[in-house]
């Protein structure tokens, strides 16, 4: 599943690279490594000319819950396959589609008892999309309306089949001539649910980094060559 993502882009890149206005007092959001459960706040790309900025973690318009964390750290992801049959995602799919930018998500591959990071990101572009679906909700003890989203996830392609090995599943990363089909609806789920073509590329992280509490810095997605595993294959 994705729960981790980066985003290093300005507004002003985002708004080129997606056609878009910039918002007319626009927060920047930058993030080097980002968790779902801290429920940041993301730039997202919608039919609006404007850029928006929403929540990861999806309450849909009806939750009258009390504690919307609880609740929002279930609907970080969407599986693909279930969406039209889930609650929170079954009305949203055709009418509330959007575009997460992303430089980069991350990902544990699990041998045994040993789980290692890596970082993956597209092959050719520094900005990709994710396919995703939005609500809006509103907070009963902020009488605000609040924007939030979650990310789609399908089968595993190759590459990500090898590094996500425990469950075989990936964002459901976007080409770019799907992007515009994705958000006007005209793409269906049967026509975007394999990822076989779609070329990422991927390496090791510092598992000590992204641990732990400067995750959030550049460094954490830098190449990490981890000799103790390299003498370990050797000797076995």
């Amino acid at each position: 599943m994705c729960y981790s993502n980066s985003s290093t882009s300005s507004t002003q890149q985002l708004a080129a690279r997606y056609r878009k206005l910039v918002p007319s007092k626009p927060i920047e959001l930058s993030y080097y490594f980002a968790s779902g459960f801290q429920f940041p706040k993301w730039q997202i790309v919608t039919n609006d000319e404007v850029l928006q900025q929403m929540r990861w973690g999806l309450l849909p318009n009806w939750y009258r819950g009390g504690n919307w964390m609880d609740f929002a750290s279930k609907t970080l992801n969407a599986r693909i396959e279930t969406s039209h049959e889930k609650a929170s995602f079954k009305h949203l799919v055709e009418r509330n589609r959007c575009l997460v930018p992303s430089t980069g998500f991350f990902e544990w591959q699990t041998k045994g008892k040993q789980k290692t990071p890596f970082f993956i990101k597209d092959a050719q572009y520094p900005i990709f999309s994710i396919a995703g679906i939005h609500d809006t909700w509103l907070n009963p003890s902020t009488g605000a309306f609040e924007r939030t989203f979650t990310i789609l996830t399908t089968e595993a392609n190759a590459l990500m089949a090898e590094i996500h090995n425990s469950k075989k599943r990936m964002p459901l990363v976007l080409s770019l001539d799907e992007e515009e089909e994705w958000l006007n609806g005209r793409l269906q789920f049967n026509q975007i649910a394999n990822r076989d073509s779609i070329q990422l590329e991927a390496w090791e992280i510092n598992k000590k980094i992204i641990l732990g509490p400067n995750a959030n810095s550049a460094e954490v997605s830098q190449k990490f060559c981890n000799y103790s595993s390299e003498q370990r294959s050797l000797f076995d």
